[in-house]
């Protein structure tokens, strides 16, 4: 349910797995239904349930079960402890559960993370130990507030779905003691076989298998592949900038014949032997009355300049009565000679000159 392989089983090979016991009411009857149907789980003890009842964790070694270990508590914050909280978890858990066994070298080195709480930093710890992970390809349930029929539906649908796999059961529920003889039951008609996992050992060595029956869903040449390989990455030995073209590599000395077409190249002839423009040719002094006056449009605004330059000389060398009279004087004087000649263009049917909003200039 969390990684991209699971056990190398074969079609229609299922593990039975039980998880957070021993608890005496019902792991004793968990017990009891395996050694009459002949099967062989697996069991990830919690190591508060082996301290508080060893005994059955001696059950199940002498019932020749695989027991692995599932913590000290069953904490679900796994995926987000820092180490120095996960490890006493982990440590906690096998050194209770090795404790309850008569020959602690029956604890096999499986351990199940609570609530499959996956984090790489817990992964990696595990690996560090020896310590195989499993997780499970489907549960049933069984922790959940349903009927036992319940449970036993979604046991049978689901390992129907995938064809086989690891299935994840509790042998601390009412629910689970009651569904699991149907669920077995059921499995062996429709041609199951129960697989029994245990850790290899120098007279029993791993079972030889390659890394693709490890995959849930191995390739085949029937199934077109989802997943297109990634573009290789190129590493390039030389990364010398190369030099621009010149006129030389274009052939444009006089020797050669020009790539240009004859126009083109007169054209670049002529405008090399005119002389560059002095800067002063587009200079305008900046302030310039006569500047102003070269346009009709802006003849209002040099008008209302030069009073405001004689106005500001004025005001340097006479009294305050003097200067408030002089530009009033002025501006009459310059006044009548505009109405004089707005009323001669209305006579003469000379129409105005329009004004443009975007050029008229203000002083």
């Amino acid at each position: 349910m969390q990684y991209r392989e699971t056990l190398p089983l074969k079609d229609h090979e299922v593990v039975l797995t039980f998880d957070d016991g021993p608890l005496p009411k019902y792991s004793n009857q968990v017990l009891k239904i395996l050694d009459d149907e002949c099967i062989k789980a697996t069991f990830f003890i919690i190591g508060s349930q082996a301290k508080a009842n060893p005994e059955g964790v001696r059950k199940l070694v002498a019932a020749g079960h695989t027991v692995g270990t599932h913590s000290m508590n069953h904490p679900l914050t796994f995926d987000r402890m820092p180490v120095e909280k996960f490890e006493p978890e982990i440590n906690g858990g096998i050194e209770w559960t090795s404790a309850a066994m008569t020959d602690p070298s029956k604890l096999a080195p499986f351990f199940r993370i609570p609530g499959l709480m996956r984090a790489e930093g817990v992964e990696n710890y595990l690996i560090s130990r020896g310590i195989q992970v499993w997780s499970a390809d489907f549960p049933a349930d069984d922790w959940r507030h349903v009927s036992s029929d319940r449970v036993y539906q979604l046991a049978i649908q689901r390992l129907e779905a995938k064809g086989k796999g690891i299935l994840l059961l509790h042998d601390i529920q009412a629910r689970t003691v009651a569904a699991l003889p149907k669920i077995i039951r059921d499995l062996k008609a429709r041609g199951y076989r129960i697989v029994h996992v245990v850790p290899a050992t120098a007279e029993r060595p791993a079972t030889p298998t390659t890394p693709v029956e490890w995959l849930l869903h191995p390739p085949t040449e029937t199934v077109p592949i989802a997943r297109w390989p990634a573009v290789p990455r190129f590493a390039f030995t030389q990364t010398t900038m190369l030099p621009a073209p010149s006129l030389a590599d274009l052939n444009a000395e006089t020797a050669h014949q020009s790539l240009l077409p004859r126009r083109t190249k007169g054209q670049m002839d002529i405008a090399s032997t005119l002389p560059v423009p002095g800067r002063a040719l587009f200079a305008i002094p900046e302030g310039s009355i006569e500047v102003l006056l070269s346009t009709t449009l802006s003849r209002r605004a040099a008008t209302r300049l030069a009073m405001a330059a004689e106005t500001a000389h004025a005001a340097r060398g006479k009294v305050a009565k003097g200067k408030a009279a002089r530009p009033q004087a002025r501006h009459t004087a310059h006044a009548a000679p505009a109405a004089a000649k707005h009323a001669a263009q209305a006579k003469s049917g000379t129409p105005r000159p329009t004004r443009v909003a975007s050029l008229k200039k203000r002083a």
